[in-house]
C-alpha cells in the first residue's frame, strides 16, 4: 500500500514537473510573441490615444472658432464706431453726397441756416428739445427733484450741442456721411445714458441738428461754386477787355497807315524823278499795309461786337498730364494762341501743344457739343469747368468734322520742352551708369 502511494506521489510529481515545464515553455513563447508584436500592440494603443486627443483638440478648435466669430463681430462694430470719430481711419465707405436742398445762391442757404437755428432755440425755450416727463423727488422734495432734472437737461443739451457743433464744423466733402453718423451716435448714446433719469432728446431737435449740418456743408459748397463762377466771369471780362484793346490797337494801326499814306500821296504830288518813283513804291507798300490793317480792325470790331464768334481749341500737354489727355476750350481773342500761352504759364511745367484751332461763328455751341459728346470721359467728373478729357485725338477730330468739315488737325504733339528734358535725363542716367560701372573695378589689385 505504502509502495503504491509512493509510486502515485512520484507520478504526480513528474506530472506536475512536466506541467510546470510546459507552462514555462508556453510563457516563454508568449514573451517571445509579445516581444515580436509589441510595436503593433503599441500602435493600436497610440491610435486609440491619438483619437481621444484629437477629439479634445477638435472641441478646443471649435470653441476658439466660435469665440473668434463673436470677437470679430465686436471688433468690426468698434472699428465702424471709431471711423465715425477718427478722420485718419478710412474704413468708413466713401460715398457721393447727394444734396438735400436746391437753393440758387449761398445767401439763400445762409438764411435757411438762420431759420433752422431759430427753430432749435424755440424748441429749447418751449422745453420740447430736451425734456423729462417724470416728476422726480429728492429727499422727499419735488423742488429739489426739479432742480436735479433741470441740471440734467442742461448737461444733456451741452453735451449734445457740443458734439453736433464739432461734427458740423469738421464736415468735408469726403466725410459728410460719417459726420451725420456721428450726430446720430451721440443722440442714441446720450439718450441711452439718460434712461435712468428719464431725460430725452426729442427726434425733432435731432433732425434739426442733422438739417443744420447738411445746410452748412451745402452752403460751403455753394460758396465755392460761386467763387469759381466769379473767376470764370472775371476771365470772360478779361477776354472782353483784351478784345477791346485789340480793336483799339487795330484802329490805331489803321489810322497810322492812313496818315502815312495820305502824307506820302501829298509828297508825291510835289515830287519828280527818282524821288517820285521812290514815293510811288512807298505808297504801294503803305496801301497794302493799310489794307491789312483795315481787315484786322474789321475782324477786331466784329469779334468785339459778336459774343458768339471765336475759336475752339484742342490742346495737349504730354509732360504735364500724359498721353491722350486733351483740353477742349474756347476763346474769343483775335489772337487765340495768346490764350494757349496763358494756359501754359508757371502753373504747369511744360507748354501746351495745339492740335486744332477751329474758327466758328458760334464757338460756344461747338464747344458745348464736344463737351457733351465726351462728358463721360472727363478727368474731373465733379467740376464741369475743368475741360480735360481722356480721349483719342481721332475721336475728337471725327466729332469736329461733323460740324466743321474743313477744320485742320495736327496729329503729333511736338512737346519740345518735355522731350528735350527727357533726353537730358536719359543722358544724365547713362553717364551715371558708366560712372557706376567704372567704380565697380578697384584702382589696384
Amino acid at each position: 500500500m505504502e509502495e503504491k502511494m509512493i509510486l502515485g506521489f512520484s507520478l504526480l510529481t513528474i506530472a506536475l514537473v512536466a506541467i510546470l515545464f510546459y507552462a514555462l515553455k508556453v510563457k516563454g513563447r508568449l514573451k517571445a510573441l509579445e516581444s515580436k508584436y509589441s510595436k503593433v500592440i503599441d500602435v493600436d494603443l497610440e491610435v486609440d490615444k491619438s483619437k481621444k486627443e484629437k477629439e479634445v483638440i477638435d472641441k478646443k478648435i471649435e470653441s476658439i472658432r466660435n469665440d473668434y466669430k463673436e470677437k470679430r463681430v465686436i471688433f468690426e462694430k468698434l472699428v465702424k464706431e471709431a471711423a465715425i470719430y477718427d478722420e485718419e481711419i478710412q474704413m468708413a465707405e466713401l460715398g457721393f453726397y447727394k444734396p438735400h436742398f436746391d437753393f440758387d445762391t449761398s445767401e439763400r442757404y445762409k438764411e435757411e441756416i438762420s431759420q433752422v437755428k431759430q427753430k432749435q432755440k424755440d424748441l429749447i425755450s418751449s422745453k420740447q428739445a430736451i425734456y423729462c416727463n417724470t416728476e422726480w423727488t429728492v429727499e422727499g422734495s419735488k423742488a429739489k427733484g426739479r432742480t436735479m432734472t433741470n441740471r440734467a437737461i442742461k448737461l444733456t443739451a451741452r453735451a449734445f450741442n457740443n458734439e453736433c457743433d464739432a461734427a458740423t464744423s469738421n464736415t468735408r466733402w469726403n466725410n459728410v456721411d460719417r459726420m451725420e453718423q456721428r450726430i446720430e451716435k451721440a443722440y442714441d448714446a446720450i439718450n441711452k445714458m439718460n434712461e435712468s433719469n428719464a431725460v430725452v432728446i426729442s427726434r425733432e431737435y435731432f433732425h434739426l441738428k442733422l438739417k443744420e449740418l447738411r445746410l452748412a456743408y451745402e452752403y460751403a459748397d455753394k460758396k465755392q461754386q460761386e467763387k469759381e463762377e466769379q473767376q470764370e466771369i472775371k476771365r470772360q471780362m478779361r477776354e472782353e477787355a483784351k478784345l477791346e484793346q485789340e480793336k483799339e490797337g487795330a484802329l490805331k494801326e489803321e489810322e497810322k497807315y492812313n496818315k502815312l499814306l495820305d502824307k506820302a500821296q501829298k509828297d508825291a504830288e510835289k515830287a519828280t524823278g527818282d524821288k517820285l518813283d521812290s514815293l510811288k513804291e512807298k505808297i504801294a507798300q503803305l496801301s497794302q499795309d493799310l489794307q491789312e490793317a483795315h481787315e484786322k480792325s474789321e475782324r477786331a470790331k466784329s469779334m468785339a461786337e459778336q459774343t458768339k464768334r471765336g475759336h475752339v481749341y484742342v490742346i495737349s500737354n504730354i509732360g504735364s498730364f500724359g498721353n491722350e489727355i486733351y483740353k477742349i476750350g474756347m476763346t474769343r481773342r483775335l489772337e487765340p494762341l495768346d490764350r494757349v500761352k496763358e494756359l501754359g504759364d508757371a502753373s504747369v511745367p511744360f507748354t501746351f501743344d495745339v492740335h486744332a484751332m477751329i474758327h466758328s461763328e458760334d464757338a460756344p455751341a461747338l464747344e458745348s457739343s464736344l463737351h457733351k459728346k465726351f462728358d463721360q470721359l472727363r478727368l474731373n467728373l465733379v467740376n464741369a469747368r475743368k475741360e480735360f478729357f481722356r480721349v483719342t485725338l481721332s475721336d475728337i477730330e471725327e466729332e469736329v468734322r461733323k460740324i466743321s468739315p474743313d477744320a485742320e488737325f495736327v496729329e503729333t504733339a511736338e512737346a519740345r520742352d518735355y522731350r528735350e528734358s527727357q533726353s537730358i535725363i536719359a543722358k544724365r542716367d547713362d553717364a551715371k551708369s558708366v560712372s557706376d560701372s567704372v567704380e565697380t573695378f578697384p584702382e589696384e589689385i
